[in-house]
């Protein structure tokens, strides 16, 4: 299957996908453990540090029941690094033609990012029927997923940016959002802190988020 495919059972296995920012390579697995013990299986890693690819590498050789992926993902290259890595999925913030095109034949399932009515109409004539709205309450929140439902009715998305654990229900309250994607499940003084349990329970009420 090519990379327009299969995001959407990925986004389907927990109501909310972490959004990690790893700068140090030792809190990666753990991290990654605790919220896979609370129900979160599905991480995107972002490429924003030094430490990305390797944390990546790490988590997906010792925390087997992950599914990783890399987020901040630019360009083909940066593509081609993720996948050699081991992401079983990328996401990017927006989407070039390009970036959009390699996806495809890459194989890799991947989640685009748009912000307007007309990149989402382009992606989906590329075959994207699932895609990241980033970022989501700089870019009219709920208002906007609301309006779009209509106009771009096979259009599913996972709104991230801005996402609280206050906020998430009413967004996966909506029948075209897949999934939610925030940071505030990983809380950076707990992960400097190793304070894992908080992780693991913020990740457990994060995963019992109802969607329509």
């Amino acid at each position: 299957m090519d990379g327009a495919g299969d995001i959407a059972a990925i986004a389907a296995r927990a109501p909310v996908i972490p959004v990690l920012t790893i700068e140090t390579p030792e809190t990666a697995v753990p991290l990654a453990r605790a919220l896979v013990r609370g129900g979160l299986p599905v991480l995107e890693i972002t490429l924003r540090t030094a430490m990305a690819l390797e944390a990546l590498r790490t988590i997906v050789a010792e925390v087997p029941d992950a599914i990783v992926g890399a987020g901040t993902v630019l360009n083909p290259a940066q593509l081609d690094l993720v996948q050699r890595a081991g992401a079983r999925f990328a996401v990017s913030p927006g989407c070039t033609e390009a970036l959009a095109r390699v996806a495809r034949s890459s194989g890799i399932p991947f989640l685009p990012g748009v912000q307007t009515v007309s990149e989402a109409m382009a992606l989906a004539e590329l075959g994207f029927q699932v895609l990241k709205f980033f970022p989501a309450d700089a870019a009219g929140g709920l208002t906007w997923i609301k309006a779009v439902g209509a106009p771009l009715a096979n259009l599913r998305f996972c709104p991230t940016g801005g996402i609280t654990a206050e906020t998430a229900p009413a967004y996966l309250a909506l029948a075209n959002v897949a999934c939610v994607g925030g940071s505030w499940v990983a809380p950076r003084v707990a992960v400097a802190t190793g304070d894992w349990q908080s992780v693991e329970r913020l990740a457990a009420t994060a995963s019992t988020l109802k969607r329509r």
